[in-house]
């Protein structure tokens, strides 16, 4: 599976931040409620900790729609 590449410029981000910062969550609240729901995939398995840490080359699916964890690139 190859997603929307969704660019990060820190080493790691938690996964309610990273729903936020990608868009798929307008607050933190419906981040938290999405993950606990079961409505969120990292790397294909159902994720239900918000403090999961995410690198790049996680996958994360959400409603169908996927989106890669990338490094920015260094200018």
């Amino acid at each position: 599976m190859s997603g929307k590449s969704v660019y990060i410029d820190t080493p790691s981000i938690r996964l309610d931040q990273f729903l936020k910062w990608a868009g798929i969550a307008a607050t933190g609240g419906q981040a938290k409620a999405m993950i606990a729901g079961g409505l969120v995939r990292v790397n294909g398995q159902v994720e239900k900790h918000r403090s999961h840490t995410l690198e790049p080359g996680d996958e994360v699916e959400v409603n169908g729609a996927s989106y890669k964890v990338t490094a920015s690139p260094v200018n």
